[in-house]
């Protein structure tokens, strides 16, 4: 057992700043794991561009090539300060996969269909490997806690807030689909394209939010790296001092010889 593993002896004095250290690595974790403020800021703006460009002029080649024009200059503004590229690099993907469809179907409400079916895929797939007893925000959040997967089988109290972690996200994206899926079919693209951009932080923060509280009350995660470096030193101990008594043996042997 690790000292993560272990309840926290000391005075009680010790335990509110236990858990607000908790606290504050759970919420640093969720930061890293889905880009925080800036991560937001850089989803919404290609498609604010959009539709705010064929609110416009009704132009589908000049929208799609301005979403795709800022999402580009967002991955090199990353590049250029050596930031992580990781949630700058899914926005292009993302908003390539909708300039494609759109331009091949000529319809300019498919620039947001992707996007669209890539929630509900996300959606069903938190539901699906929570049911499956893997949910997917735990196998999203452990390497970034190095805890890995050691919640599925040493810590049941934090599979379970994964678990609960994960039914929130599945619920929220599925309550989300059911708003933008009609107006895909019945409105017109200025009208989706505003709702889904008032619809793309709101619900994200309510997910990330019940996150946070649940962690928050879970047990603290095993570091199972930390776990391994131990375990590595302890090794190299035991080598060293299996070294240090054969040497002094073999002095033994040594003088009793001469």
């Amino acid at each position: 057992m690790t000292s993560l593993d272990k309840p926290t002896e000391g005075t009680d004095q010790s335990q509110p700043d236990a858990a607000g250290d908790a606290r504050a690595v759970t919420e640093a974790a969720l930061f890293e794991a889905f880009g925080g403020v800036r991560g937001m800021v850089e989803t919404v703006v290609p498609g604010l561009l959009f539709v705010a460009i064929f609110t416009v002029n009704k132009n589908l080649h000049m929208s799609a090539l301005a979403a795709l024009a800022v999402s580009l200059v967002l991955v090199v503004v990353r590049l250029a300060m050596k930031d992580t590229v990781k949630h700058a690099f899914s926005g292009v993907f993302g908003v390539a996969f909708g300039v494609v469809f759109a331009m091949f179907t000529g319809n300019a409400k498919d620039f947001y269909l992707p996007g669209m079916l890539y929630t509900l895929g996300l959606a069903l797939a938190y539901i699906f490997t929570t049911l499956a007893g893997v949910p997917l925000i735990g196998l999203i959040l452990g390497p970034v806690f190095k805890e890995n997967l050691s919640w599925r089988t040493r810590n049941p109290g934090r599979k379970k807030a994964y678990a609960k972690a994960s039914w929130a996200w599945g619920l929220i994206l599925l309550a989300k689909c059911a708003i933008l899926f009609p107006l895909y079919w019945w409105s017109d693209t200025a009208k989706l394209g505003w709702v889904l951009i008032a619809l793309k932080i709101p619900p994200f923060l309510l997910a990330v939010w019940l996150t946070w509280v649940f962690l928050a009350k879970a047990p603290a995660p095993i570091d199972v790296f930390a776990e391994m470096e131990a375990e590595e030193k302890a090794e190299q101990e035991r080598k060293a001092a299996l070294a240090a008594e054969g040497g002094e043996q073999a002095g033994g042997r040594h003088r009793r010889g001469a």
